[in-house]
């Protein structure tokens, strides 16, 4: 399967020549727009359509309604599409069903999300809502029968605009190309595009697309290919934006945020110390996933890079599996040792340092030996945060052509485990403690604010709205399985982390103020 899909003949290519409007001038390209007139039919009696036709529909007047499913870099990628939209006057709406048109922003990683995004498609039509189809899943297997006659716009996010416009007409559009300069695959859209954050104090920077890998049970790559990593500066930039805009804490994402910069001569430390001289006093870095292979050579740095007081002592290293013939068979390039030689030095040389991990149980010729390693490695680090995950094959992928373990083994294994994580408490040592704390969201209860600590741990506290946005120290009281309590301490010092006051909800980024008049 091709990288990107660059090779499906009957879809639009992505080629933009000097003289067309690029995406980012098209958001105010309307005012200089005048409408044509229409001679009037002087025939009389003539029976109207129900429906006008497409050229008579005004582009820019319509509601939509976008669903993202999957990883951060999805998510920041269904922002900067939302931000386009309403740069360009559609209304972003929470209302499907008040919605003209459904953007449905897909993941390919897992069965059940694809089956979650099958089912909103025929919901979308059974509506008789237009459909736009985003994501991986359509970029990866654009000739699926359920995909056929509807638009798509693949990861083409910045493309979004025209996409929207064609499907609002009537017409069927498919926009699947890549990135490219001189031959050279980019990193992807530019990060100066317009985006609605889901959470105003919230910036996702994705620093590349892509990755090294080819991983045997892995679908992603067939939507966003080899590695393309963006410029240091454009990242910096983006970064400093959005500390404009009121944003207190970054996430950097990626497919794997390890492998920075080794198509364009750097790394992820170089990048890393660069932005954290850009984060204002109050402001918290996370940083995202990363793959073990691509760390190893950087430890030293990313302990010291871990250790600064604006950057979480939080990383994200998925093992996948604790047998070393199993991850062969991924073809993960790293064994077990790698794992915990990435993960014991960090402990050590950063302490209180939160590793999370991923676990697929059920591998095609995972044997009851290679899972009880598993165990056993989870029982020696008893991770924190722990996602376990039963295998799925995915269509297109080797391991979908191996020999499968059976359902009902695969399901035990899954219980087994979470069984494991679910036996430990890894919180209940901190209450007593005083703990720094960055609130940023609420709770999915609506009872609390959501805070995390250094460790990037999840403290709830009080719903006070003078605390949302605000650093601030709190006396833990309880602990659960994936939180702790807190309550703030009256006496403390409170860090205003925003050096400018935080979009309102719904608020596009990235528009100057010319262009918002």
């Amino acid at each position: 399967m091709p990288a990107a899909c660059d090779s499906v003949l009957e879809d639009i290519e992505d080629i933009v020549s000097a003289e067309d409007l690029k995406p980012h001038d098209r958001q105010f390209v309307r005012k200089n727009v005048f409408p044509k007139v229409r001679k009037r039919n002087s025939q009389k009696n003539v029976q109207a359509d129900d429906d006008p036709p497409s050229d008579s529909i005004i582009p820019g007047a319509q509601k939509i309604w976008i669903r993202t499913w999957g990883c951060s870099h999805n998510n920041s990628d269904g922002e900067y599409m939302a931000g386009q939209l309403a740069a360009y006057g559609y209304k972003i709406t929470d209302n499907s069903a008040e919605a003209d048109l459904w953007l449905l922003n897909s993941c390919t990683v897992k069965n059940p999300a694809e089956d979650h995004f099958r089912n909103s498609i025929k919901k979308a039509q059974e509506g008789k809502k237009k459909v736009v189809l985003a994501g991986c899943v359509p970029q990866a297997q654009p000739r699926q029968d359920y995909l056929k006659g509807l638009s798509i716009i693949g990861v083409c996010l910045d493309r979004v605009v025209e996409v929207v416009e064609e499907t609002i007409k009537g017409h069927s559009v498919r926009l699947l190309g890549q990135k490219k300069d001189n031959g050279k695959r980019l990193g992807g859209a530019r990060l100066d595009l317009p985006k609605i954050r889901k959470n105003p104090l919230i910036e996702i920077i994705s620093i590349n697309t892509g990755c090294l890998n080819a991983c045997t049970y892995c679908k992603t790559k067939h939507a966003r290919g080899d590695l393309a990593s963006y410029p240091i500066q454009e990242l910096v930039d983006r970064a400093k934006q959005s500390f404009q805009e009121g944003v207190c804490e970054i996430w950097l994402t990626s497919e794997d945020t390890g492998a920075y910069g080794r198509d364009i001569g750097t790394d992820l430390p170089t990048l890393l110390w660069k932005l954290v001289e850009a984060i204002p006093e109050g402001a918290m870095l996370r940083l995202g996933m990363t793959n073990p292979p691509y760390i190893l050579e950087h430890l030293e740095e990313m302990a010291k890079i871990l250790n600064h007081p604006r950057v979480y002592a939080f990383l994200h290293i998925p093992v996948q599996s604790a047998s070393d013939s199993v991850l062969m068979d991924m073809k993960r390039e790293y064994c077990v040792a790698d794992f915990k030689q990435v993960v014991d030095f960090l402990k050590e040389k950063v302490p209180g340092i939160t590793i999370a991990t991923d676990i697929i149980c059920g591998f095609p010729g995972e044997t009851d030996e290679d899972f009880q390693e598993t165990m056993k490695l989870v029982e020696q680090y008893r991770f924190p945060s722990l996602f376990i995950n039963q295998f799925y094959p995915r269509p297109g992928t080797p391991a979908a052509k191996m020999h499968q373990v059976p359902a009902a083994v695969k399901k035990q294994r899954t219980k087994d485990l979470s069984q494991l994580f679910h036996s430990y408490n890894p919180y209940d040592h901190k209450v007593g403690e005083r703990q720094r704390v960055l609130v940023t969201e609420e709770s999915f209860d609506s009872n609390y604010y959501v805070a995390h600590n250094p460790f990037y741990e999840q403290v709830l506290v009080p719903k006070d709205p003078l605390l949302m946005g605000k650093m601030v120290e709190v006396n833990i009281y309880e602990a659960g399985k994936h939180f702790m309590k807190g309550q703030p301490v009256s006496d403390a010092r409170v860090y205003t982390a925003s050096i400018t006051r935080p979009l309102a909800k719904g608020e596009v980024s990235g528009l100057t103020e010319v262009s918002k008049r």
